[in-house]
């Protein structure tokens, strides 16, 4: 036979976890970033350029291969590391290099960040390499923004125009 004092045990442990969840379910508050700050996000994809040139085969090179692969030329699959900077105001605020993805090195380099920006005007540029010189940064985007509290402003890349969105 169960005890009554085994029921109430139970009722007061019940209550006190029910209590506890009902807490926590709304306390404490938590804030993804200050509502008087705006919110700027870099996310992009960017497939590198080719290392290197195609070189076309000979006669007696194609004579050789198996006819289901005789292209006339041999191309490289790997793709350059791709730099990206950014600056606000003058200030650079970040620089990575990604290396492409794959086994092959011949997949797209992917870049995130996320930072709080106080509101009001800057001027955000953002640059990337993705070509064989190193010296020399392939796209170069500039833009003036006025930023508001609560505002996401975001910047990626246009693979079909070949430039940076700011959105």
């Amino acid at each position: 036979m169960i005890k009554p004092r085994y029921i109430a045990g139970q009722a007061v442990a019940y209550a006190a976890f029910a209590v506890m969840i009902a807490y926590f379910a709304s306390n404490p508050v938590y804030r993804h970033h200050n509502p008087d700050n705006a919110l700027l996000k870099l996310s992009l994809t960017h497939a590198g350029q080719k290392v290197g040139e195609c070189k076309e085969r000979s006669a007696e090179e194609l004579a050789k291969l198996p006819p289901n692969m005789r292209a006339k030329q041999s191309c490289g699959r790997e793709r350059n590391a791709v730099t990206l900077e950014m600056d606000i105001d003058g200030v650079k605020v970040f620089s990575q290099v990604a290396k492409p993805a794959g086994l092959s090195g011949d997949g797209r380099s992917r870049f995130y960040d996320s930072r709080e920006i106080k509101t009001g005007r800057h001027v955000i540029t953002a640059r990337m390499r993705d070509g064989n010189d190193p010296t020399v940064f392939d796209q170069v985007a500039e833009v003036t923004v006025e930023l508001v509290p609560r505002q996401v402003f975001v910047v990626d890349f246009d693979e079909e125009n070949g430039k940076f969105e700011f959105k």
